[in-house]
């Protein structure tokens, strides 16, 4: 069940549909007339209406957060994010690449927060940061030369399906 992975859904209007809903049933309306108004199925709106019968429209309010809450508050994330772009060489790193024990090395030195490096790649998408490897080529590689292996060399040692004489 959920959603399709990259959907988010708006939990405000869905407590703004269901808090309606509260509104139809204070005036009288059926179930089946509230599912037809409002384009929800049959049985949420039975679902809404029972609990609506028992605690009233509190019963239809969203939930709130779920699960644990961040260790980090907004502030340090945008602290964190300032960090980042400065980059590692000023926390005294040779290069200028990030890796996740680094940015662990760096949250912990900015809030005292400890994360195991596996987990700060999801600190780091939650900031819009990607993983991005450098890529690898010789100082050397001359650009002219590997077109022309691509289009002239490679044609000739390629090994090419045998034609068949299919009768």
């Amino acid at each position: 069940m959920g959603n399709p992975k990259g959907v988010e859904r708006d939990f405000e209007a869905l407590e703004r549909r269901r808090l309606k809903a509260a509104r139809l049933f204070d005036r009288g309306l059926s179930q089946g007339e509230v599912s037809r108004k409002l384009g929800v199925h049959r049985q949420s709106v039975s679902r809404w209406h029972q609990a609506w019968l028992k605690q009233g429209t509190k019963a239809l309010l969203k939930a709130g957060r779920a699960g644990r809450k961040p260790r980090l508050s907004p502030q340090q994330l945008e602290q964190l994010s300032s960090g980042l772009k400065e980059g590692p060489e000023v926390l005294g790193y040779g290069t200028a690449l990030w890796t996740t024990w680094r940015v662990a090395d760096l949250i912990e030195r900015q809030t005292g927060e400890k994360f195991h490096p596996a987990h700060v790649w999801r600190i780091l998408r939650c900031l819009g940061w990607s993983c991005q490897r450098p890529t690898g080529r010789a100082t050397q590689r001359n650009e002219a030369a590997i077109r022309r292996w691509k289009r002239v060399r490679w044609p000739e040692i390629k090994k090419k399906p045998a034609t068949s004489s299919v009768p």
